[in-house]
């Protein structure tokens, strides 16, 4: 009897393992399956441009392998710019962490360009802007070459917490387009791209001392603080943190997960 029963839990546990190995595989699949497209924005035409509260910008993709010298360096400018202020004394690091971030083969960018040479009426004909030149329109932190970038979003798919989500690493934007809907636009974009490619989710990491954003996310988007943020640990450190982690989720499985009732001991790892 002790012989069959222990055979059986051997049984049990090659069956949970192969039930496990197949779980990670699927999740490995989807993960390569979003981050293999060669253009992720190309399935959302109408979002690749933005006519709206005096503004005329165009959408563009890259990845943080395709960044141009020039792009890196006005990401890590208006990084600094928006950021510095809300890190304190932690910004030297964090500009250093942000710099590696910037790069990785994971990074997904969607950037923001103001149309500044012409643009194209009903009849699909181009005809200038109405506006005065390049120089006079455009007092932002662009210095390479075509039409002055204003903005851009980086985002990343992966797996936290055994959940596919669309991670935001940053959404950051010049003083003169803020305040003209682009921030809820581009948070919308991000959550039907991370629809499409079957996440589960967006979450994205605030500042606590970033008041703005955190009332941005929290009153007019609705995220929540997720179970995985430091504040939700129950622990000294938790409430120490300088920072939140805020989501929003698609399905009741995934809210439970990460917005309600994750396991409180499993909290502080992974």
């Amino acid at each position: 009897m002790e012989k069959n029963s222990s055979k059986s839990s051997s049984k049990d546990k090659k069956q949970k393992r192969k039930q496990e190995l197949a779980r990670k595989k699927a999740l490995d699949d989807l993960l390569k399956a979003a981050n293999t497209k060669e253009n992720i924005l190309a399935e959302f035409p109408a979002f690749l441009k933005y006519e709206r509260n005096g503004l005329n910008l165009r959408v563009e993709y890259a990845t943080g392998e395709t960044l141009s010298s020039a792009m890196k360096e006005y990401i890590m400018k208006l990084c600094t710019v928006n950021m510095e202020v809300p890190f304190g004394e932690d910004w030297p690091q964090e500009q250093k962490n942000k710099r590696r971030e910037m790069v990785s083969a994971a990074a997904r960018y969607i950037i923001l360009r103001q149309n500044t040479g012409s643009q194209v009426d009903a009849k699909g004909e181009a005809e200038p802007l109405e506006s005065e030149s390049r120089e006079e329109k455009y007092e932002g932190f662009w210095s390479g070459e075509g039409d002055p970038v204003v903005g851009f979003v980086q985002f990343r798919f992966m797996i936290e917490h055994d959940v596919p989500v669309l991670y935001v690493y940053e959404l950051q934007l010049e003083s003169c387009v803020q305040r003209k809907g682009l921030g809820r636009f581009l948070m919308q974009f991000c959550e039907l791209i991370g629809r499409k490619n079957q996440m589960k989710g967006v979450m994205l990491t605030v500042q606590k001392k970033n008041i703005g954003a955190v009332n941005f996310y929290l009153s007019k988007l609705k995220y929540t603080i997720s179970a995985l943020s430091p504040s939700r640990w129950g622990t000294v450190d938790g409430a120490d943190a300088n920072y939140e982690i805020l989501c929003k989720t698609f399905d009741p499985e995934t809210k439970a997960m990460l917005e309600v009732n994750y396991p409180s001991h499993l909290l502080a790892v992974g």
